[in-house]
């Protein structure tokens, strides 16, 4: 048996395994207790056989730069927590982000199917929709929340159901295209429906940039009459959504409407909305004494109870160790240096993907797509929770972007991604 079949042999165990990985990474995410650490887990243990069989990854400038960002927001993470006095258990979350750096490579090198990491999306999708359906109606809970916080639940479900969508470019160049088309709308479709189940309105507000990311990546394939009737549904569909009180959607937003008025009025007492905006005031506070080095965790949590006590916001909003809003929290507890490796975060993947939003290769223009939904969905999760507090946030992150963005460096061997 030649070398080169026994590499070529062992590359594709290797491809399968992180194709297992990579599909159960989404689809068992919302459904089973800590079920997005799984294939997270598979992959940086996976990322051992690097050692052992040293491929040639031939890394670009992006990929440095994107794995040089992860590093950074772990490392500047850590620090704070150390500097906090927060100990071993303070590191955690920050690690994770340097330990999904060997999974990126991982997929570098051995590159998983590209259905297998769609399939396991809508999988995902499907059951975070059909879990908060079940809950919901048979359960009868006021909000679907599965195996984790109800935000995190709902916010991840609309995650999935959008990149069903950004995988449909893929899905129509393949050999049974109607049958994936069909299934990835309707996974599509339940990830929406988790999200209002479980009443979760951060994740709404996005929705409008979600669209323009998907009309500039696929807009030119769509007629003007076919865009008009997209429109007309999506009009219809948020009506009814709207319109049916079962739902939920329509007490929800009710509610914050009036919660909104009446803060604007000067009713600080404590509401989901009005805490959040007193959280946000607090933060400020503090924003405004030490805007270099930040608070830390502890000095944060200790400042606001301060804040409370002194009567400067309600007291009920300064129980809580966080600002809701990841932004205004990480400039409150690691400074501008946390702020500002928390946007490059975000922004240097977001840029790198949308180079290639107009790849004429479909399956490359549909991982694009994926790849600046990413960050824009987390961008507007941020805005009313601290999404990478959660361990759920933190691992669908870190190992998503390791995954799409090692799958684009692997399609950029033939030309830039």
């Amino acid at each position: 048996m030649s070398e080169s079949f026994f590499l070529s042999g062992s590359a594709a165990v290797y491809s399968r395994y992180t194709s297992l990985a990579v599909f159960l990474l989404c689809a068992i995410a919302l459904v089973v207790p800590s079920g997005y650490s799984l294939g997270a887990v598979m992959l940086l243990l996976g990322s051992g056989v690097l050692l052992a069989t040293r491929p040639l990854l031939r890394l670009s400038h992006q990929d440095m730069w994107v794995m040089a960002v992860m590093a950074a927001y772990a490392l500047v993470g850590m620090q704070s927590a150390l500097w906090d006095g927060q100990g071993v258990s303070g590191l955690d979350k920050p690690l994770r982000f340097l330990l999904a750096v060997p999974a990126l490579l991982l997929v570098v090198a051995y590159p998983p199917r590209l259905s297998w990491l769609w399939s396991g999306i809508a999988v995902g999708a499907v059951g975070s929709g059909s879990w908060a359906i079940w809950q919901k109606f048979a359960l009868e809970v006021e909000r679907a929340t599965g195996y984790t916080h109800t935000i995190q639940f709902g916010n991840l479900s609309m995650l999935l159901g959008v990149l069903c969508i950004a995988a449909l470019g893929w899905a129509v160049i393949q050999p049974r295209r109607h049958l994936w088309v069909v299934a990835l709308l309707i996974a599509a479709l339940l990830g929406a429906l988790g999200s209002l189940l479980s009443g979760s309105r951060g994740g709404w507000v996005g929705i409008p940039f979600v669209l323009l990311v998907l009309f500039r990546a696929y807009g030119r394939f769509i007629s003007r009459k076919l865009l008009v009737a997209i429109s007309g549904l999506l009009l219809v569909a948020g009506i009814g959504v709207y319109a049916v009180p079962e739902l939920g959607v329509q007490a929800r937003v009710h509610q914050a409407v009036d919660e909104v008025a009446r803060y604007a009025e000067g009713d600080r007492s404590h509401s989901s909305v009005g805490a959040r905006f007193e959280m946000w005031r607090g933060a400020s506070h503090l924003i405004t004494e030490k805007p270099l080095l930040g608070w830390g965790d502890n000095g944060y949590a200790d400042a606001m109870q301060a804040l409370g006590q002194e009567g400067v916001i309600n007291a009920r909003a300064a129980q809580y160790g966080h600002a809701h809003n990841e932004f205004i929290d990480s400039l409150a507890k690691r400074g501008v240096l946390g702020l500002a490796v928390l946007l490059a975060l975000y922004l240097v993947p977001m840029r790198f993907f949308a180079q290639s939003l107009g790849a004429a290769d479909l399956s490359r223009r549909s991982i694009a797509t994926a790849g600046v939904l990413l960050p824009v969905t987390y961008i507007d999760f941020g805005l009313t929770q601290t999404f990478l507090s959660h361990n759920s946030g933190v691992m669908m992150y870190a190992f998503l972007l390791a995954v799409l963005w090692g799958i684009c460096a692997r399609q950029a061997r033939s030309s830039s991604c």
